[in-house]
Parts: C-alpha cells; structure tokens; sequence
C-alpha cells in the first residue's frame, strides 16, 4: 500500500498544482480601475513585464506560463488595449488575443493653415514617426481613428486623400455658370470663405459676394489673403495695417485681381459646397457686424455706412489688454 501511495503521490501533487493554477488563471486580477494599457513588442516576457508595471497582472512571470500553455488559442498582440478593473489573466490574454485595440482620434478643425495642422499632428503624441510636409489646403478637416503608434505619414495621407475625395464630389455638384475653372479654384474660394467666416449659414452667402466680384472683374478685396501674405503662411498676431493692404504680394487679393495662386487653409466640407453652390443675390461688400457675423452691401455707399458703424462698435469695446 505505501508503494502505491508512494506512484500516486506525483499524480496527486500534479492535480493540485493545476487545481491552483487554473484557480490563479481564472481569479480577478489586482487592476483597481480600468485602464488603457500599451502591449510593446518584444515577446511574451516583455508584454508581461509591462502589464505587471502597470497592475494589470499579479505577476509576468505567470502572465508568460499562462499565455504559452494557452498559445494555441492564438497569438499575443502588441497595442493599445483596454482592460476593465479586476480582470484574471484569462480575461487579458483573451483581450490581448481578440480584444479590439483602443480608437484614439485626432481632430483638425476647420481653416487651419498648414504649420498649423503640421504642429497638431506633431504634437499628437500617440503618433509615431516624422510628419511629412503639407501643401496649404491639402488635408481635409475632420476628426480621424487611430491607433497607438500609427505613423504621422500614415493619418495624413489618409487626410490628403479625404479631401481629394471631397472636392471631387462638390465640384461634380457645382452650379453652372460659376467664374471657377477647376476645382483648384473652388478649393482656392472655399478656403477664404473658411477664413471669412465662422457662423455656417453665412457661408454660402460670402461665398455669393466673391462669385459677384469675380464675375464683375473686381478685386475680391479679402482680409485673410492678406493676413496670409503678411504671416508668410503662418498665423498673423496683429491687426492688419494700412502697408499690408498696400503690399505689393501675390496672395494680396486688395492689389490683384481675380483668386490668389493657392489656398490660405484647409476648408472643410461646408465651405467646400459653399464655393460651388453660392447663395444667388447681388451683394458685393460685407463686414463684420460686432455680433460675429456680418452685414452685407448692394452698394459702396451702403457698405460704407456699414463700416463706420463697425467703427462705431470697435470704438466703444474697452481695450484689450
């Protein structure tokens, strides 16, 4: 009887052993609180190390035992992962497995130049890799999925491409008869029409102003093409002067005719169909209002009145600091 007690002995140890193992498996694990955890890459001992470093897991070295007795139910990935509080290390090795990685985005707001969106992205730190150059205009402001590590290169190629695809469809939709060649040319517009305003319903109506200027062969006359020519592309941090608006610069829409040779920002969708379905009327001046908006003129004249009254307005703001 002891002999045999003395072979069954191994086999014993062993159920028990599993017994605690599988109880270990299955059993909350020390994260208090959700998180979102990156998973390097590296191999097992370093993804475990990693979870251990963040209280996801008691200890890597059975988070390493465990994923390679579980190997074929599939391999560990390397990302971005949310894990709920009190998770056993079944539940993370089946996140880690078949978990969707975490969605990170990435907003570039409407009339944005292209330093600008080139300092957001940079700045994006879950990003990985250089950030390339943008053409002014090129990407397309909206709010983009990532995940942790994708390539700067990478989100803003797909924003190129957005907005490739964007104007393809408002130029399809244009009215007929517009003073606009290409859709190079509406893209021009819709960028001034973006910098012009910031109230949505006004939009199709300035775009109208700029449609009637150009059929009538007058100077488009437009603060924000100026204020690009005297940054040089970046963001002016004073008010216009009287030796800007008389500088002799391409992107000068008071001393040349007809649109500046490029955009002066990326327009979003709005003003994308503003410049190519423009509000029909006869106005050809407006001016801010005070409220944040803008009153519009048939008439120089008109418009002059409008314009002492913002005077008016500005005059009676206390100054700023």
């Amino acid at each position: 009887m002891k002999f045999l007690a003395w072979l069954l002995l191994p086999a014993l140890l062993g159920l028990i052993a599993a017994g605690a193992a599988l109880h270990t498996y299955r059993t909350a694990g020390p994260l208090s609180a959700p998180m979102q955890v990156v998973v390097p890459r590296g191999g097992l001992s370093v993804a475990g190390e990693a979870l251990e470093r963040e209280g996801v897991v008691q200890s890597a070295r059975a988070f390493t035992l465990a994923a390679w007795v579980t190997r074929a139910e599939g391999p560990i990935r390397s990302a971005e992962f949310a894990i709920p509080a009190g998770a056993s290390l079944e539940d993370v090795l089946s996140i880690l497995r078949d978990g969707r990685p975490v969605q990170r985005r990435l907003t570039i707001p409407e009339g944005l130049m292209a330093r600008q969106i080139a300092t957001l992205v940079e700045r994006t730190e879950a990003l990985s890799g250089e950030t390339p150059s943008l053409a002014e205009g090129s990407v397309l402001p909206e709010t983009y999925a990532f995940a942790y590590g994708d390539q700067r290169a990478a989100i803003l190629r797909r924003a190129e491409e957005a907005m490739t695809r964007a104007l393809a469809e408002v130029w399809a939709s244009r009215a007929d008869g517009l003073p606009l060649a290409s859709p190079r040319e509406a893209l021009v517009l819709a960028s001034i029409i973006e910098r012009e305003t910031g109230k949505p319903e006004e939009r199709a109506r300035v775009a109208g102003v700029f449609i009637n200027r150009l059929r009538r062969g007058m100077a488009l006359q437009s603060d924000p093409t100026v204020a690009y020519a005297a940054a040089d592309g970046a963001v002016l941090d004073r008010p216009l002067t009287r030796a800007d608006l008389d500088r002799d610069h391409p992107f000068n829409t008071y001393r040349n005719r007809g649109l500046p040779p490029g955009p002066v920002a990326s327009p979003g969708r709005e003003s994308l169909r503003a410049a190519v379905q423009p509000e029909v009327h006869d106005f050809l001046y407006f001016v801010a209002d005070g409220s944040g908006g803008h009153v519009f003129a048939r008439t120089l004249e008109e418009h002059n009145r409008n314009v002492a009254r913002w005077r008016e307005v500005e005059r009676a703001r206390p100054p700023r600091p």
